[in-house]
Parts: structure tokens; sequence; C-alpha cells
């Protein structure tokens, strides 16, 4: 682990405790995470109206697109010391509308409409849980825990919960026309309900905030070639990458439960193993002996 590590943790918490408008001089470095948090919620409120319109390519576009910005903007806020406790809360309200309202408008108009009360039911039941994990992370963010933590959410994330809450819609772009049978929609609703439960869930998740920190040299090549190349493929096949990529986030999930466990009983089989050992004594104890102890002292030679 980086020694700078925990020092850029605690600095990022304290800066995001501060206030943004403590003086009456804002640097303008500190404005420029919240311009990119504003554009993502227009890009949010952007896609209820094409859910609305039944425009459902340029509403997913947008979804997709706000979470672009959401993962570039604190980022950023950290590269320019810009966190702030107003940019901290707006960014949150911006998720829950991103990715809380807006999946939940747009799922239900492509098709759990047509359930009726039991398809508002479930998109409400989605929408007020990204609610609740938006608190519960806002919550923790001054807890205490181990640096290797920070790799891993509890629960799943807004942002890839909104991405793998509308894989149906993705497979509906695709041509799979059973998608919007009766009997697949009640299956929509299940997972529309199992993606809520994952929001609000204890079970762990990869996030890789830790990469963003440092990245050894010889990855720094293959991230690029990785990264255009999602980027190429996202824009050339929109709906094949988007569900590739959430198929490969749900599989991920037990890996990320799995290492999660493996390390948290490594840390607590050390920890049982340190505090079992002998605690080393300050003060020698005297040793154990059968003879007498004299205390020598030097004679005085003038008497």
């Amino acid at each position: 682990m980086d020694a700078d590590e925990p020092f850029i943790e605690t600095e990022t918490r304290r800066r995001r405790r501060r206030s943004l408008f403590r003086h009456r001089r804002v640097p303008v470095r500190m404005l420029v995470p919240n311009f990119f948090t504003l554009l993502g919620l227009c890009a949010g409120l952007t896609s209820i109206r094409m859910g609305i319109e039944g425009r459902y390519d340029l509403a997913l576009a947008a979804i997709v697109f706000a979470a672009c910005l959401d993962g570039i903007d604190g980022r950023i806020a950290r590269l320019l010391k810009a966190s702030s406790r107003f940019g901290a809360e707006l960014d949150s309200l911006a998720d829950f509308v991103n990715f809380g309202v807006a999946p939940a408008f747009l799922l239900f108009n492509w098709g759990l409409g047509d359930l009726k009360s039991a398809g508002w039911i479930c998109v409400m039941i989605f929408a007020l849980a990204s609610a609740l994990r938006l608190a519960r992370f806002n919550a923790a963010l001054d807890d205490e825990k181990p640096k290797w933590q920070s790799n891993y959410f509890m629960g799943m994330p807004t942002p890839a919960a909104a991405i793998v809450l509308l894989l149906p819609v993705y497979l509906d772009q695709l041509g799979l026309a059973d998608i919007k049978t009766q009997w697949a929609l009640k299956v929509v609703l299940v997972y529309t309900v199992f993606v809520a439960f994952m929001m609000v869930s204890s079970i762990p998740t990869y996030s890789g905030k830790l990469v963003g920190e440092r990245v050894g040299r010889e990855w720094v090549l293959p991230i690029f070639v990785v990264a255009i190349g999602v980027v190429a493929f996202l824009f050339t096949y929109p709906y094949e990458t988007l569900t590739v990529l959430t198929l490969i986030y749900l599989g991920f999930i037990p890996v990320s439960w799995r290492n999660f466990r493996d390390r948290s009983e490594g840390d607590a089989a050390a920890a049982a193993a340190q505090a079992a050992s002998p605690q080393p004594s300050e003060t020698p104890a005297p040793q154990q002996g059968t003879g007498r102890i004299f205390t020598f002292r030097p004679t005085d030679p003038t008497k």
C-alpha cells in the first residue's frame, strides 16, 4: 500500500466536510466538479423527458452519459482538491434523479406500465431503494475502516444499478421480441425488485476507487487500450456493449463477495493471532533465585 494513500483519504474526508461558501470569494477550481454534476443532472432530467416521449434510445444514452460524468466528477474534485460538503450533497441529489428516478420512469414507460399498479410499485421500490442506498453511503463516509475496503461498495452502487436495471430495454433494442410478453414482463418485475434489493444489501461489490489513486507503470498503456476499445464499442454497438458489460458485472459480484470475505477473514485471523501472542513487558521481571541479593557500595578512601 502506498504510504500517501491514508493521507489522501483523510484529506478527502476533511474537504468533504468543508463548506463551499465559507469565504466571500470562492476559487474557480471549487466550481469545476459541480459543473460536471449539474451537467449530469441535466442528462438525467432529459432522460425522463425522452422516456415519456417514447424515444428510448436517447433516454438510454442520457443515462449512460450521466453515469460517465458521475464517474469522473469525484476524481476531478480530488485532483483539483476541490471536494466540499456542498458538492457531496449536490452529487447525492443528482445521483437520486439520474440513477433512481430516471431509470424507473424509463422502465415503466417502456413496458412495465402495461402491468398497471404492479409495474408502478416495482419501479417505485427501485427509486426508494436508491434513495436509501445514497443515504446510507453518505452516513458511512466518516466511518473508519481499513484502506483495502475502499475498493468495495456495500451493496450495488446507484449508477451501476441503473445500468443493470435497463438490461430488458437493451434486449428489446437488440430485437428480442418476446421481452414484452406478459410472462416476460413479470420476470422483469422480479428482476427490478432484485436490483433494488442489491442496492440496499450489504453484499460487497468491487468499486475500483483505488485504481484512480495509483496505477502501475506497466498498466498505463493496457488501460488506455481497454478504455478506448470500450468507448469505441459503446458508440458502434451500444446495446450489445451494454448487455455484455451488464452480464459481466452481474457475474463478477460473487467474485467480489468471495474476495472481500477472504480478506476480512484474513484480517480477523491476524488480529486474533496478535491478541493471543504474549506482549513484551516494558520492565524485565526479576530473575528468580535461591541466593540473597547484596548491594555493593564503593567505600570512601578517606575513611
